[in-house]
């Protein structure tokens, strides 16, 4: 079933793409509720998860924090800087699922996604003044 584009989904859209940062939900509803005060934060979230889902966007799953989202659908892997939470993307880290499939088991692979973590060149050259 093909949804509607409606104009809270642009507006939604286009802030993703403007923010360009992953945003989290939160992150996006801000900067909308500051040019459409009448879009509430459950049609952003709404919103985000379909176009997830429907793989207009990703959704990065962090393990301290919340989901952020990407607009950028191209195949590549992310990094997460442990002490200011920024999120970057990162070139394709190509793994071969046959060769990782045994040690899943029983279980069939379909995919992965990778989540790099360590410190952004912000964050070390803060601590190096």
């Amino acid at each position: 079933m093909q949804q509607r584009q409606t104009q809270q989904k642009e507006t939604i859209r286009t802030t993703l793409c403007r923010l360009g940062n992953h945003p989290t939900a939160d992150m996006v509803y801000d900067a909308v509720h500051e040019t459409a005060p009448r879009i509430s934060r459950a049609t952003v979230y709404r919103v985000l998860n379909q176009m997830a889902d429907n793989g207009t966007a990703l959704k990065i799953s962090v393990t301290d924090g919340a989901d952020r989202f990407d607009h950028n659908t191209f195949a590549h892997s992310h990094a997460k800087c442990s002490r200011c939470g920024a999120v970057i993307d990162v070139p394709l880290v190509k793994l071969d699922l046959r060769k990782i499939a045994p040690a899943a088991g029983d279980f069939q692979l379909t995919g992965y996604s990778l989540l790099l973590e360590g410190v952004c060149a912000d964050c070390r050259s803060r601590e190096a003044h």
